[in-house]
């Protein structure tokens, strides 16, 4: 059963609009609002059904990113407590998620890169991590086949405070931060599984298009366009190591979940939900250290090649 769009769009003239700012942290990490971690979104690879004709481009070697090793000579801090206040501030994000997934045409692979910000704060002697994020990127393993995922749908999404776990072992410090399951473009308990009804009253319009979930915009070979509305339950752990430099490096680990509400094209009416790839060198996250002046997603735009690699893509 497909969506009842005139349905959707009664009910959401009734409700309030949705706000895209980047907001400022709040002060107080106990009352943070909820938040969102990195976007991979991954239903858009369903067009690529339609471009089967294309041969799959292979992964790029791995690991994407060679990540600075730290300094044999630097001495990490000795205490928890100083751990924390040498992790604690702020720092520009990078991360890429890796999934693939087998078709009857074709073998889908995608990489997923965000861009935000994240902070580490000490409260109560626990350290806390919050994640901002401005914009997510998809690269596919299709030739003519792109996507585009709207950054207010992810700058609409406010963070959510973490306490991360901190440890030491083989000389360095590492931090992980747990899984916190969080929903986009759907109301209800993050810590059930995801609705599966396209007509579920709960469903929310993030990117504020007038349509439920979150839109995802098709382009295969610049002469045929379309749209997937998708919802999701993004899962995501960090697995980080303090570096010599004063940076985060490390992997994300994903177990998202993700269903197709709805699309312009009926071809696309079906589910997809793709494994990440285990490689850890295909999921690299890097955390750069940054001024607390630096706060928005123009700025760190506008820095982003003095702070990160290039992005990688299939050849």
């Amino acid at each position: 059963m497909g969506v009842d769009w005139e349905r959707w769009r009664t009910r959401r003239r009734s409700s309030h609009s949705w706000g895209h700012r980047v907001r400022r942290q709040p002060e107080n990490t106990r009352d943070m609002p909820r938040s969102y971690v990195p976007l991979p979104l991954i239903a858009i690879v369903l067009i690529l059904v339609l471009a089967g004709c294309s041969a799959p481009l292979p992964w790029p070697d791995s690991p994407l990113h060679d990540l600075p090793a730290t300094d044999p000579n630097w001495r990490p801090p000795e205490s928890l407590q100083e751990a924390m206040e040498a992790i604690q501030g702020r720092y520009a994000h990078y991360d890429v998620v890796s999934y693939e997934e087998e078709t009857e045409q074709t073998t889908l692979r995608t990489m997923v890169v965000s861009y935000g910000y994240t902070e580490f704060r000490i409260v109560d002697g626990k350290l806390y991590e919050i994640d901002t994020f401005c914009r997510a990127e998809q690269k596919l393993n299709q030739k003519g086949v792109t996507s585009l995922f709207r950054d207010a749908a992810v700058q609409a999404i406010e963070p959510r405070e973490t306490e991360v776990e901190l440890t030491f072992r083989d000389g360095q410090w590492h931090i992980y931060r747990p899984p916190t399951p969080t929903l986009l473009g759907i109301n209800g308990d993050p810590a059930l599984p995801l609705p599966m009804d396209p007509n579920d009253p709960n469903l929310t319009d993030p990117d504020d298009d007038g349509h439920p979930g979150v839109t995802v915009e098709l382009d295969i070979g610049g002469f045929m366009k379309a749209e997937l509305y998708i919802t999701r339950r993004e899962i995501y752990e960090y697995y980080l190591t303090l570096n010599s430099d004063g940076n985060l490096y490390g992997r994300v680990v994903d177990s998202s979940e993700q269903f197709v509400v709805g699309a312009t094209m009926r071809t696309l009416r079906q589910q997809s939900n793709p494994d990440q790839i285990g490689d850890p060198g295909m999921n690299p996250i890097m955390l750069i250290r940054v001024d607390d002046s630096l706060d928005t997603c123009e700025e760190l735009a506008a820095v982003r090649d003095d702070l990160f690699p290039a992005t990688p893509d299939f050849q």
